[in-house]
């Protein structure tokens, strides 16, 4: 018996030169960052503030922090694709081999949906929805960080595979019969499942953690009608998470089980049926672009409000067509395979389907529009970022109805026609809503303002750069190109792809912008310092705060009389400014003590992970029992909560209103 399993020295693939000086320049960024930590000393402070904070805004600090990390490891296989569909025309082979450029585009689909965008959209809610709720914390901390430690630990797992053995090759959605272990005999599949399943996990919980803290910890007087237009699409997508993550747990297991135990859900024989995975994966799948998208839909309406300096147009309608959205989304998964053989009937029940859920998006772009309509509009980056969504979104939008309908869907099914529409919406919708959000919650975050010079350059080379790139695979598409190409023989083709590829060393550019933006704003901080914590003139409850806020969020919880409470608040203490301000007392507040279980759950997870990918079974019970034993030893704490006086309190607020003075 084997104690390592399938694992050896073959697993490090030595003779794969792209790859090894890909993991060893991650391992040298990874020895540069823990080299320049400790240099500083600042490991238990990083250790006490962030690694078992249960802060609300550190963890979503965290999540926003792995995003954009993933960003650029996902967006480095972006690169890889484009330079070699750009080079392998006719007889040119390119220069990556067909085994490897499977894997490629396989973990660039997984990193960028499920660890860039997912924890960037939960990051972002992390932060804003308890404090637009006016509440000090979400309902469960703790849980708040299991979850974000575990999700943490499928990143790392999709990473190792760089180095230790494979990723999957059978695409992001890992179809059967290919990610069967008849087609599929390594390992890659298997790390596929795992990162997938444990993620998964975190995503789940992090969804019932917000449901509960929407629907049952707001400030008194925020009614559901009286909530931020963010607040409610948080809502919407985390009921979508609880509803839909669920069915991707149980679709993966029941691969697992076909790969481990040989069971015959989805295989070719045994009386398998691989189309119960594409249903299944896809009744997960397109909630999940809901779940993307919906957030950033929150923060374009944020936005747009914040700088036309008006209230946001139709509200209520806002608000029903987030819920609209939130039903119908689970009405039009089969979109996905008109071409599987179903009757016409089922075809043109789910093409109606997909083109009405395309009615309160529309509703939705009006209502921004009409925002911008008769206000005073700065036209600030987060504004740039929100204007570039509706016009690249728009233009998703149309080609996503395009191939609603069945008989054009036929023709264009598989082609790059449907990789440029995916990214017209993915790119144009979600990154360009993380990118608005970013900066505009950022100087929230951390006390200071993002460069506004290097923000607009980001913005211009990333919207340039999408045109550009996508574009030419709407006419490859037509032209009869299919996706996944590692090669071709259609000459007529590489110009287009030569553009594309243009198109993401301009993309490129902006990314490097945005470092450069980071960068000089940390160095600049002081002259962007948000004194007054509320730098964009806002309108919702986390502007009311300090920046960036303290662990308690309010010294006192807010009491909301109607829509847009903290503007209402600045109108009424304008208009009774000549008036004697009533003097309050301070008290303390109990707060939910920093606790390692979310950090000490997900190693043991990264452990479990790992021996299941190398059927390491001894590893995977000590895993297991580790695991275990950590979440018993936190049932059993005795001290949950820690208590800030009232004296630390009322020293705080003193500081940040002498500071607001000024």
């Amino acid at each position: 018996m084997n104690l390592l399993g399938k694992l050896d020295w073959n697993a490090i693939p030595l003779h794969e030169p792209i790859i090894m000086g890909a993991t060893a320049f991650m391992v040298l960024v990874v020895l540069v960052v823990l080299g320049f930590v400790t240099a500083k000393g600042a490991w238990l402070y990083l250790w006490r503030e962030w690694l078992t904070s249960v802060d609300h805004k550190r963890i979503g600090a965290m999540y926003c922090i792995l995003a954009l990390v993933m960003m650029l490891r996902g967006f480095s296989d972006a690169i890889m694709i484009r330079a070699q569909q750009a080079l392998a025309a006719g007889g040119a082979e390119g220069y990556l081999p067909p085994e490897h450029f499977n894997q490629i585009f396989s973990a660039h689909g997984t990193i960028m949906i499920l660890f860039m965008a997912m924890p960037f959209v939960v990051g972002l809610m992390n932060f804003a929805v308890p404090l637009q709720l006016g509440v000090r914390d979400v309902a469960f901390p703790t849980l708040n960080s299991v979850s974000f430690w575990l999700t943490a630990s499928g990143a790392l797992l999709v990473n190792i595979s760089l180095a230790v053995g494979e990723f999957s090759k059978a695409t992001w959605w890992g179809y059967p019969p290919l990610s069967e272990l008849q087609y599929s005999p390594g390992v890659g599949v298997d790390y596929y499942l795992w990162s997938l399943q444990i993620s998964g996990l975190g995503t789940l919980l992090a969804g019932i953690n917000f449901v509960t803290t929407i629907l049952k910890m707001r400030a008194p007087g925020m009614s559901y009608m009286r909530m931020p237009v963010f607040c409610w699409t948080a809502l919407a997508a985390n009921l979508l998470i609880v509803a839909a993550f669920p069915v991707l747990t149980a679709t993966l297991a029941m691969l697992a089980l076909d790969r481990y135990l040989g069971f015959h859900f989805f295989t070719l024989e045994g009386q398998g049926n691989q189309m119960l995975y594409s249903n299944l994966f896809w009744v997960w799948g397109h909630p999940e672009v809901y779940i993307l998208i919906l957030p950033a839909f929150g923060v374009f309406s944020e936005v747009m409000a914040t700088f036309s300096g008006k209230p946001l147009f139709g509200y209520r309608s806002m608000v029903a067509a987030t819920m609209a959205i939130c039903i119908l989304s689970f009405l039009v998964w089969l979109h996905h395979f008109f071409t599987m053989g179903a009757s016409a009937n089922v075809n043109g029940f789910f093409g109606v389907m997909s083109m009405i859920i395309a009615l309160p998006t529309g509703a939705k772009v009006f209502n921004w529009l009409f925002t911008m309509y008769g206000g005073r509009v700065r036209f600030s980056v987060p504004v740039l970022w929100s204007i570039g969504f509706m016009v690249t979104f728009v233009i998703g939008g149309m080609t996503g109805v395009l191939m609603a309908v069945p008989p054009a869907d036929f023709q264009l099914h598989n082609s790059v026609f449907l990789v440029a529409h995916f990214h017209n919406v993915a790119i144009g919708g979600v990154v360009f809503g993380v990118m608005a959000g970013y900066n505009y919650w950022f100087p929230k975050v951390f006390g200071f303002k993002l460069d506004e010079r290097w923000g607009k350059a980001s913005f211009w080379c990333w919207f340039v750069g999408f045109y550009v790139a996508f574009m030419p695979l709407y006419v490859l598409g037509l032209m009869g190109m299919t996706r996944r190409m590692q090669h071709y023989d259609n000459l007529s083709w590489q110009p287009w792809l030569i553009a594309a590829a243009f198109g993401t060393a301009i993309i490129l550019v902006g990314v490097v912008c945005q470092v450069v933006q980071l960068v000089v704003s940390i160095r600049n901080r002081e002259k962007l310092r948000d004194v007054t914590g509320d730098p964009w003139n806002g309108r919702t409850l986390e502007w009311a705060t300090a920046s960036p806020p303290p662990a308690w969020n309010f010294a006192f919880q807010p009491k909301v009389a109607g829509l847009d409470a903290f503007w209402s608040g600045k109108n009424r203490a304008q208009a009774t400014k000549d008036e004697p301000t009533p003097t309050r007392k301070y008290e303390p507040v109990e707060m939910p003590k920093n606790s390692a279980t979310g950090f000490v759950t997900a190693f043991f997870a990264v452990v479990i992970g790992f021996a299941l990918i190398w059927h390491i079974w001894w590893l995977a019970s000590v895993g297991v029992f580790g695991a275990f034993m950590t979440l018993l030893a936190f049932s059993f704490r005795r001290h949950s909560e820690i208590e800030v006086p009232a004296e630390q309190i009322a020293r705080f607020e003193r500081a940040h209103q002498a500071g607001v003075a000024a």
